[in-house]
């Protein structure tokens, strides 16, 4: 559409040159010279004519014709229109023209007049110069006699007007006047009648400078007040240094009151903090959030309004005053005034600093006292209002760096914080091993041990430590928000993340939990008030374990991702993380073996020595303590296997010399047990010892203390060589009689029975067991051995 536009619109214009005769047009629109063109200047009809009669049919020639005649309808409109819109633009050029030469018409009248009356002015001008010409210097002559008059008559009456502007209160107006007729004074401070009135001005404006100077001793002055006052002590001359002096201890005033009334929410803080410890009902006046917003609104406002008003009273005004009384010739030298201003600079960022260091005090130990607070986004937001009003008081005096004092406050109060957490982790996992040491040692019905579930107790025990941990890191992780300003500090970028999160909470709670447990591994094997049970020592053992295979690497890992942590900043890797925890669950386990096979070592002990085995009578039935032996070591398979896998068994060996019985199974002949035990009774002329050894040759080594595996068989093997390693042991320092031995041979045969589903190889047992009896048989005044059957009796009856 545009296009058609344009050449709808060069058409006319072509046409209107074409019209009016105008040669050369536009260049875009020419055509060539050819003769046979139609739009062409040097078109020839007669040409075209015959060429198209040759060329066309008759029905095309009258096609043609008839669209000629319709091109020729059109341009001749349109070339119509084109002339009238051009006529009425003409008409009103014309009608434009004529009304301005009626307007220059008028203005040619006025400014006709204004001739004449320039002409009427100029003559009575000359008119009065010729009257007064010859007056005119007795006029001028009496004038500046009259203006002098005036003078000496203001300056007689000044000490008067002085004087009434010191009763009235109107002190810059006396200044005003003084600063006038000064200069003027000291110059005919010669004659007498003006040294007069300058000794009457000077007592006047001394009283006048005493009247200001109280103004600073008056706390209840405002700061208009003081600042009309320096101005006009700084007109009358007085010292800046000392104005400035005055000037800022008025304000302390009011800026002490603001840091004691900070200070007294301190004291209340404290008898706040000693009554709760108390039990008394007495609360905090305010949280850290209102302490931090009353000393912005307070002590920070009031003293950016004092370095404001400072600024302009000694530093700008300075530079005013200087320059008008060095335009006066009272006060020369330029260099004069930059030192002053120098001066008062100085005494400004000492008063700053100062008042600061004592704010600065008292906001880090109120954020200090709420170290232990439970509420982290109380004290960053806290924070954050601190560090955001240091930022505007900073704007006001950039030369004395208060933000680097301030930023010190943050990292320290992040740092307490951090260990706050550490601590708080601490105590929750203590807190956590209570709980599980209650519910293990509580009191328990006779089905308790059966029913108290380990695993559950270590999974709720893991859980509650890693959801404490999850809480600790989303709480100081609002420390990093970018909707917080000072998180943009570089510490919080880097070291607050890396050292402070990472290593002060995360590792050194981890590296707590197993230095703690650590503690756990007595082997002392005495009764110690406080030493932990059995199965706690399982539980934490399996805690460890659980926490060496994944919760560490978790929380390392997700400690890393919240907090943004390169690989290079770790200082503390996963894997010596968990090479610790699994070091302690080994050790824990160890010691959990070494304390249930004490505990049942000394229940066996207990029962070898307090027998007279000399004088025992034939036994009819196995004695209660190798049954509660085995129940004991029941009760501990069931605890392990509830936390641990069963774990790899040898298989049972096919020779059935070395068979054992289950308890309910009647009595059946073993072979080995009378080709062993019967053979310690048999001749007398056998040597015992010699067969003892060669039987020993032929043995595998027990090891009753070596390497315990996170398995049930490898814990409660374990378990049962310490056991009956200490039978052994106590049986080799007894002696025995007749029914003494075959008293043992029931109890050994009695653990035989039950001993050997409990450990990974079943050799360990017979092994053991067959060292008592042989122990015993050497330490017999009688070795008479009880026949089989009937010890297969007196076990099953057992």
């Amino acid at each position: 559409m545009e296009n058609d536009e344009d050449e709808r619109r060069s058409r006319k214009k072509d046409m209107l040159k074409m019209y009016y005769g105008v040669n050369g047009a536009d260049s875009n629109t020419s055509v060539g010279n050819d003769p046979l063109d139609i739009d062409s200047p040097h078109f020839h009809a007669e040409n075209y004519l015959r060429k198209i009669k040759q060329e066309k049919s008759l029905a095309e020639l009258m096609d043609a014709e008839n669209d000629m005649a319709k091109q020729i309808r059109t341009l001749d409109s349109e070339m119509q229109t084109l002339v009238y819109e051009n006529y009425n633009k003409f008409i009103s050029a014309t009608d434009t023209i004529r009304n301005m030469k009626r307007d220059f018409r008028q203005m040619e009248n006025e400014m006709e007049k204004l001739t004449t009356n320039m002409s009427s002015i100029t003559e009575l001008n000359s008119e009065i110069n010729e009257t007064l010409k010859e007056n005119r210097q007795k006029i001028s002559k009496l004038s500046g006699v009259h203006s002098l008059l005036k003078k000496l008559q203001f300056l007689f009456e000044l000490p008067a007007k002085l004087q009434k502007c010191l009763e009235t209160g109107a002190f810059s107006t006396a200044v005003s006047y003084y600063m006038k007729t000064k200069s003027v004074l000291q110059h005919y401070q010669h004659m007498e009648s003006f040294s007069g009135i300058e000794r009457d001005c000077k007592a006047i404006i001394n009283e006048i400078i005493a009247k200001l100077k109280q103004t600073f001793h008056d706390k209840h002055s405002s700061a208009q007040q003081l600042a009309e006052c320096v101005g006009l002590l700084l007109r009358l001359g007085e010292p800046p240094g000392l104005l400035c002096d005055e000037y800022l201890q008025h304000s302390r005033h009011k800026l002490d009151e603001d840091l004691q009334e900070l200070e007294s929410y301190l004291v209340e803080e404290g008898v706040a903090i000693k009554s709760e410890n108390s039990n008394s009902s007495h609360h905090l006046l305010i949280d850290v959030l209102e302490f931090i917003d009353r000393g912005s609104n307070g002590f920070l406002s009031n003293l950016s309004l004092t370095i404001a008003a400072y600024e302009n009273l000694f530093i700008k005004q300075t530079e005013i005053t200087s320059m008008t009384a060095a335009l006066d010739g009272t006060y020369s030298p330029m260099m004069q005034s930059e030192e002053v201003c120098k001066v008062a600079s100085n005494k400004l960022m000492s008063f700053v600093e100062e008042l600061l260091n004592s704010y600065f005090h008292l906001v880090e130990k109120r954020l200090m006292l709420d170290r232990r607070s439970r509420d982290n986004a109380l004290v960053v937001r806290a924070l954050d209002r601190f560090y955001r009003r240091l930022q505007a008081t900073t704007n006001l005096l950039p030369s004395l760096d208060i933000m680097s004092l301030g930023r010190a406050i943050i990292i320290r109060v992040a740092k307490a914080r951090c260990e706050h957490y550490k601590l708080a982790l601490e105590e929750f996992f203590m807190d956590c091993l209570t709980d599980a040491r209650h519910a293990i040692s509580s009191p328990k019905g006779k089905a308790a041990p059966v029913t108290l579930n380990l695993l559950d107790l270590v999974n709720s025990t893991a859980s509650a430590i890693l959801n404490q941990t999850k809480s600790v890191l989303a709480d100081v992780q609002l420390f990093t928000v970018r909707d917080i300003n000072f998180s943009s500090m570089t510490y919080f970028g880097h070291e607050f993340s890396s050292h402070d999160v990472r290593e002060v909470i995360i590792v050194s709670f981890l590296r707590y939990i197993s230095e703690s447990l650590l503690k756990f591994c007595d082997r002392s094997g005495g009764p110690r008030s406080g030493s932990p049970p059995p199965a706690l020592l399982l539980l934490l053992s399996r805690l460890c374990r659980d926490f060496e295979q994944n919760t560490v690497a978790y929380v390392l890992t997700l400690t890393d991702e919240q907090f943004v942590i390169a690989s290079k900043d770790r200082k503390t890797e996963v894997t010596s993380l968990t090479a610790e925890m699994g070091k302690t669950a080994q050790q824990l386990l160890e010691g959990f073996v070494h304390q249930s096979g004490v505990s049942v070592s000394r229940m066996i002990r207990t029962s070898i020595e307090a027998r007279d085995w000399l004088r025992s009578v034939e036994p009819r039935q196995v004695r209660a303590v190798m049954r509660r032996v085995v129940e004991e070591i029941t009760q501990t398979d069931q605890q392990v296997g509830s936390l641990y896998e069963e774990g790899i068994r040898k298989a049972r060996s096919s020779d059935s010399s070395k068979r054992t019985h289950p308890f309910n199974q009647s009595s059946v002949s073993r072979q080995r047990d009378r080709s062993h035990w019967g053979a310690y009774a048999a001749s007398s002329t056998m040597d015992n010892s010699l067969l003892s050894n060669i039987q020993k040759l032929f043995s595998e080594r027990v090891d009753v203390f070596g390497a315990v595996e996170f398995s049930k068989t490898s814990i409660m093997t374990g378990i049962v060589k310490i056991a009956l390693k200490t039978l052994l042991e106590c049986v080799r320092l007894k002696t025995f009689g007749k029914f003494g031995l075959q008293q043992l041979q029931v109890d050994c045969h009695y653990l035989q029975l039950y001993l050997w589903r409990f450990v990974a190889d079943e050799n360990v047992v017979h092994g053991l067991l067959d060292e008592v009896v042989s122990s015993c048989v050497h330490r017999c005044v009688e070795p008479v051995a009880m026949e089989p059957s009937v010890i297969d009796v007196i076990c099953e009856r057992g």
